[in-house]
């Protein structure tokens, strides 16, 4: 059996253009099967159109255990627009980074779970239970050429599955002068509204009183200033509480006071900007997303796209919205995708104790995301994801701004550290 190292591997994934839309994952999931096929793994492949697959296999253990699932995605964001020092989609190692789209989000976790997979096969590993690997399309597409498809229509390719590794955790991040390593155990949910504007429409050439898309506009701009409500989710307190118990006074302290809903806001403009990374766990975030309307139209709508907290419901979404836009707007609801149930926390030590060995000097703490991935479609059969794709990273190296943005990039250590973490939780995996 050939190997390819992770670096190699991810280098070969992200000169796949994959950019969603249109996505045109086939060619990327192609070289990925015959990887797997040449290894010995039957594949089953999944598609509404051919050329957006989803493969899905698996690595036979000894029953001991129930089968844990490992998935990612290989579609990516559009790069149009963007400056970039390197062409994203070269793959180019300088400065010892691999940069190209997807290096962060998420070719680069995909590379790390295939090497372990791969692995695992090579060196006749038996995990405790069964390991199934899907690699899917159309995650930046809000998933339903991929993970939604697979989960309606070959849901008992994942039976028995109770726990989950997918994006986006166990990366360093650097605060206060510690090093912690956030893993992901909840996330947020997509609800997607329609607002709707009324009016008698008419003539360009006259000065309309009843501009439709002027009263479209004030909306608008009234959503852009709102300050929404803050909540107390369990899976906030157990993130902020996490980085707090790791942090020295005074610091600390605040980052508790956090969780007084009466001084949230007040502690969040003392943080400054991570006051503003953070603010996303304390509220529902609602911005327009589409506009559509004819030439003075008598009709104007926009699409609102919600991230709503663990809990909370677009019932929940309407009213905090309708103090805001006023009742002349009309508002209803297109899409709402359920997040994953509440957090069994039953692999997080396991989790934690591999990053702990592999970077003493660093702290893992559980993760509320302020965004939703496809833990959510899985959740609808009841499997628990774990954020968990492992990365050391530099001081100054900021992964949020970086994985949909230009010169996203990687650090070559980090894919090959990711890799044997992911070889460590199938060896210890019970």
């Amino acid at each position: 059996m050939s190997t390819t190292s992770p670096v190699e591997l991810l280098q070969n994934l992200i000169r796949f253009n994959t950019t969603n839309p249109p996505g045109n994952e086939a060619e990327c999931i192609t070289y990925i099967n015959n990887l797997l096929a040449e290894a010995g793994f039957d594949t089953t492949l999944i598609a509404i159109v051919p050329e957006r697959p989803n493969l899905v296999t698996r690595l036979k253990g000894q029953g001991n255990a129930r089968p844990l699932l490992l998935y990612g995605h290989v579609d990516v964001q559009p790069t149009e627009g963007q400056k970039w020092q390197h062409p994203p989609f070269e793959a180019k190692i300088v400065d010892g980074y691999i940069w190209g789209r997807g290096a962060l989000d998420m070719k680069g976790e995909v590379a790390m779970m295939l090497t372990a997979f791969l692995r695992a096969k090579r060196e006749g590993l038996a995990p405790a239970g069964d390991v199934v690997l899907a690699v899917l399309s159309d995650e930046e597409g809000l998933g339903f050429y991929g993970a939604q498809h697979v989960v309606e229509t070959h849901a008992s390719l994942f039976e028995g599955v109770h726990y989950g590794i997918g994006e986006f955790g166990g990366f360093t991040l650097h605060m206060g002068g510690r090093k912690f390593y956030p893993i992901q155990i909840q996330e947020k949910q997509i609800c997607i509204v329609k607002a709707s504007v009324r009016g008698q429409g008419g003539h360009p050439s006259y000065q309309l009183r009843e501009d439709v898309m002027a009263r479209l506009g004030h909306a608008l701009v009234k959503l852009a200033q709102r300050n929404a409500p803050v909540h107390i989710t369990p899976e906030t307190r157990r993130t902020i509480e996490g980085f707090a118990s790791g942090l020295p006074f005074p610091a600390g302290l605040l980052l508790r006071r956090l969780l007084t809903p009466g001084l949230t806001d007040i502690v969040l403009r003392l943080l400054g900007n991570q006051g503003k990374a953070i603010n996303p766990l304390f509220r529902n975030v609602v911005n327009a997303w589409a506009v559509s309307g004819t030439s003075v139209p008598s009709e104007a709508e926009v699409q609102l796209l919600g991230f709503l907290l663990p809990g909370q419901t677009p019932a929940d979404m309407l009213a905090e919205l309708r103090p805001a836009l006023g009742d002349r707007v009309e508002l209803e609801e297109v899409l709402f995708n359920p997040g994953p149930p509440e957090p069994d926390m039953g692999l997080f030590n396991t989790l934690a104790d591999i990053l702990r060995e592999a970077d003493p000097e660093g702290m893992p703490v559980p993760l509320l995301v302020p965004f939703a991935t496809d833990a959510c479609f899985f959740g609808r059969l009841g499997i628990q994801t774990y954020g968990f794709t492992p990365m050391k990273l530099p001081q100054g190296l900021n992964l949020w701004d970086l994985a949909h943005g230009a010169d996203e990039r990687i650090p070559v250590d980090a894919v090959q550290f990711g890799a044997d973490a992911i070889y460590k939780l199938l060896q210890r995996y019970r």
